[in-house]
């Protein structure tokens, strides 16, 4: 009789290294969690400076019987306007329209060509105390319409304008922050964040009906015209933790 042998299964154990060492920090961290507390303000500041400059849209318009007739009539007038101009030195002349088109009559629901109409449109600017002589002037010169008149800073005076009131802005988010957490019986511990959404400067503008505008080259006295103030904004929003 042959001996009996018994066979066990085979067990592997594997061992995982684990970090212990990040088990015992977890709850540690935990602990010192704080829940970070702020306080976000926006700022408000508004400067006001003088305008001092104006931006001018001056138009030679003419009638006539043919195309070629008005478009030479309106190339003379304008070139004698551009050569006025040009001795006085203004500033960004520019054109900034040409136009032909036909001229019809309405009757009896009939239409009916009885010529053309030019328009050439150009552009400047000019210190505003001198507007006024130079509008009457520019008439004279061949310019039969103003289409628009506008008043604006100057680029250094906006600049310097623009600063200004991201400073009031700032001074004014910091004084809001102060008032709040005063009354709460907090302190700011720290700003932690900053936010500029920049220093705007709309253009204040005067348009003139062209109606209103029309004058004749027998004017006796200058065209009254005066300036007025450009506004700056900015705001600026902190965030403060206390």
């Amino acid at each position: 009789m042959k001996p009996s042998i018994l066979v066990y299964p085979t067990i592997l154990l594997t061992l995982i290294p684990f970090p212990l060492t990040n088990i015992s920090f977890i709850p540690s961290v935990m602990a010192q969690e704080q829940v970070l507390k702020t306080l976000t303000v926006s700022g408000q500041g508004t400067i006001r400076i003088p305008t001092t400059l104006t931006n001018i849209s001056l138009g030679v318009e003419i009638q006539g019987k043919t195309a070629e007739e008005v478009q030479k009539n309106v190339a003379q007038r304008t070139s004698s306007l551009v050569d006025f101009l040009r001795s006085r030195q203004v500033e960004r002349l520019e054109t900034v329209g040409i136009r032909l088109q036909p001229n019809y009559k309405y009757d009896n629901n009939q239409r009916r060509l009885i010529g053309y109409i030019g328009t050439n449109t150009i552009s400047f600017r000019i210190e505003t105390e001198a507007v006024g002589s130079i509008l009457d002037d520019a008439v004279k010169a061949g310019a039969t319409r103003i289409d628009n008149v506008s008043f604006t800073a100057t680029e250094t005076a906006i600049s310097q304008a623009q600063k200004e009131a991201l400073q009031k802005a700032t001074l004014d988010a910091q004084q809001q922050a102060e008032a709040v957490l005063s009354v709460l019986n907090f302190q700011s511990q720290e700003i932690i964040n900053i936010s500029i959404n920049g220093a705007t400067s709309p253009q204040p503008q005067m348009r003139l009906p062209q109606s209103t505008v029309r004058t004749t080259a027998n004017a006796a006295d200058a065209t009254p015209i005066i300036g007025g103030e450009q506004t700056i904004k900015a705001t600026v929003t902190l965030q403060i933790r206390y």
